[in-house]
């Protein structure tokens, strides 16, 4: 074994022994994935949890047990319950099974307060009182990451000598109820007396522990006082009978169960599952500890892959085979948005909006999009389709991204055009997005078929990351990716985040640039362009100029129809098939208007409506071509957001739908509404509308 390979499984086994009566093998294989097959096996043939009846032997034999701190803990004994909820439940609390408790634990009495937790991080009492909650010693701690409750645990172990760690889901379930089957342990309700602002936007409340009455086992606060961090990856469940269950085997988002205050009610019952990332931490998490042995059950195996994912070409694809950048070329818009009828979970068939568009190497392009039943409701989630090279319709919809019961708003992609697809999305806390998301980064090198775990670019929630999905690379190599600022104290505007070091670190670049929503790109001469929704200028679309990589900006009526709600418009600074140089040629700009003028090609003015594009050669000062999108001929019906119908002819076009764009190495334009798929070239474009007699 080579020198730097015993390196490594040294780092395992001192791993192993600082984690081994907290973690399950899985979790360290995860932790450890890096260093390669030899120390894989090095794990598989030495273990890693403590055995079962060492730990048995250091627990206490009582019914109650009070620590050196202060904590109350209460003996859990061995016993069976179903797990999840059916009726009234949500999609992920089923299938309802049959699960053993074989061995009992102790659990906490009450969550972790700010005094307690303390002891352990000093510096945490820097956060109290933050959004006006969790002031004194005996509240609940909040603020806390997965990754620092299980550090806490690790810390209390040390100093107590005895087996302490987060509860798995299973374990938090069976405790919680009591041995009740209903949505509550106090019924099918949770008394009015106990609610604690159950609101959608934090307000503050007290999180006191032990102020409601305990369960039939004595335990306090499992309802709404605040969410508590659980061991398990979250991932969907299974049918059969388990025992002692330890989760999926991996995953994106840890599990948090219990539901919050200024959370609404449904959400706190029994069998309701929340979730985040590891690292997120914010006003409505603290965590609960327990006492007792690691499960000895394998985790559930990770979940099959997504249809977007599945067998995803990695041969570079040779895109001068496409159509011929000097003949016109359009083709028939194409629906994206295949979400089966009646869908509730995990994906939903009321409301698909906000699409994201990218191409991938391998020719592919890959399409998200946020789908719901309410645009502020905690089930709104992330799905996918992808469009491989060569076939005529896009794939039916697959989740693309989902952190259970969080409004996952506003995702973006991008292609850095040197093999690396970035996706950007907001997190929320959790129901609304207003104010309450933080930012997230995930990549990928293989043509989006896997992606990086996430990491939180901003995890101080604020009011300025709700990603627009306009993000680009500059010349001088620099990410940038809009977010939506719609509570500027100016007026609702779009910021710009920004790294200069591919994704490693970023920053705001501190400018307002008018309008939500904005549309930006970066001129040929440097300087960032924007076109944004409402702010408008002597009734135009406002548009904004940087000169200082947007710092600071300029501002000036865009010469645009001002569009609104349902509306989002494109911008791109167009890469000519025929010049090499990287952003070298015009602009092209996407948006909706009603009663346009426009020339047909027998030079008579008529009025238009509908998306149209425009071309400007000069830097965005003219707009010479302007031209509705539309594939033209007789009036007929056409499905936009949602299935609403609309109106398609040679002077109709689609009316609503935000519009994300992309355009491949082949020269084409790709445009997606929030349900349709455009594809044309700039020849195209510059071709005039036809006249009537040519429809």
């Amino acid at each position: 074994m080579g020198k730097e390979r015993k390196c490594h499984v040294w780092k395992i086994q001192k791993e192993m022994s600082r984690y081994s009566h907290l973690f399950s093998a899985a979790s360290l294989l995860r932790k450890t994935k890096r260093f390669g097959v030899t120390c894989l096996c090095v794990l598989l043939l030495t273990g890693c949890t403590v055995p079962a009846q060492d730990v048995q032997d250091k627990m206490p034999a009582e019914k109650e047990f009070t620590n050196s701190l202060g904590m109350k803990f209460v003996r859990i004994e061995p016993g069976s319950f179903m797990m999840g909820q059916k009726r009234g439940g949500d999609w992920d609390e089923q299938p309802v099974h049959k699960v053993n408790i074989r061995r009992p634990y102790y659990i906490g009495t009450t969550e972790v307060t700010n005094g307690r937790y303390e002891k352990f991080d000093p510096s945490h009492r820097q956060l109290r009182g933050r959004r006006g909650l969790s002031n004194a010693d005996d509240e609940a701690v909040v603020f806390v990451s997965w990754n620092e409750a299980v550090a806490f645990c690790k810390w209390l172990s040390k100093r107590e000598g005895k087996p302490y760690r987060l509860p798995t889901e299973a374990e938090w379930e069976y405790a919680c109820r009591a041995g009740t089957t209903t949505p509550f342990y106090t019924g099918d309700k949770w008394p009015a007396e106990f609610h604690k602002k159950q609101e959608r936007e934090p307000s503050p409340v007290s999180l006191q522990v032990a102020q409601t009455v305990p369960n039939p086992w004595d335990i306090y606060d499992m309802h709404g006082n605040v969410e508590e961090w659980c061991l398990d990856w979250y991932g969907p469940y299974v049918e059969s009978e388990q025992s002692d269950p330890a989760g999926r085997v991996d995953g994106d988002f840890k599990v948090t169960r219990g539901g919050s205050h200024n959370t609404k009610v449904r959400f706190l019952r029994s069998a309701n599952r929340q979730g985040t990332l590891p690292d997120d931490k914010h006003w409505l998490i603290g965590f609960r500890v327990v006492m007792g042995a690691m499960s000895a059950s394998k985790p559930i195996p990770a979940v099959e892959r997504p249809l977007w994912a599945c067998n995803v070409s990695q041969e570079k694809y040779n895109w001068s085979g496409g159509p011929s950048p000097r003949k016109p070329y359009f083709s028939e818009p194409k629906p994206y948005v295949k979400v089966p009828p009646s869908s509730n979970g995990a994906m939903f068939s009321k409301h698909n909006h906000d699409p994201a568009l990218t191409w991938c190497d391998n020719g592919d392009l890959l399409a998200i999009w946020y789908s719901c039943n309410s645009e502020r409701g905690r089930e709104l989630c992330v799905l996918a389709s992808r469009l491989r090279r060569g076939a005529e319709q896009w794939e039916p919809a697959s989740p693309f991204w989902d952190a259970p019961d969080r409004n996952d708003h506003a995702p973006a992609l991008l292609n850095d055009g040197k093999g690396t697809l970035y996706h950007f999305n907001g997190l929320s806390a959790g129901a609304s997005y207003k104010k309450n998301l933080a930012l997230i980064m995930r990549t990928s090198k293989d043509n989006g078929a896997t992606w990086s775990e996430a990491r939180l670019i901003n995890p101080v929630r604020g009011i300025s990351n709700q990603p627009v999905p306009s993000a680009f690379r500059t010349k001088e190599g620099y990410l940038i990716v809009p977010s939506d600022w719609p509570w500027h104290e100016d007026g609702r505007a779009t910021a710009l985040w920004i790294s200069r070091d591919n994704g490693q670190t970023w920053s705001t670049t501190g400018g307002r640039i008018a309008g939500i929503h904005a549309a930006v790109t970066q001129l040929r001469d440097g300087r960032l362009m924007a076109l944004g929704r409402d702010s408008n200028i002597d009734g135009q679309m406002p548009k904004s100029i940087s000169a200082d990589m947007g710092r600071t900006w300029t501002y000036q009526a865009g010469g645009f129809p001002p569009i609104g709600g349902g509306q989002r418009a494109v911008l791109l600074h167009l890469k000519e098939v025929e010049d090499p140089i990287l952003q070298g040629g015009p602009l092209f700009f996407a948006s909706f208007g009603k009663n346009m003028p426009m020339t047909d090609a027998a030079g008579r003015y008529g009025k238009v409506s509908g998306l149209f594009g425009a071309i400007s050669f000069d830097g965005g000062k003219q707009w010479p071509i302007r031209k509705l999108i539309t594939p033209g001929g007789p009036a007929r019906k056409g499905r936009m957001m949602d299935g609403r119908e609309f109106t398609v002819s040679t002077i109709s076009a689609e009316p609503k739908g935000y519009m994300a764009g992309t355009q491949t190495p082949d020269g084409i334009i790709h445009l997606i509404s929030s349900r349709n798929h455009y594809s044309f070239n700039l020849a195209w474009l510059k071709t005039p509308i036809p006249t009537e007699k040519e429809n």
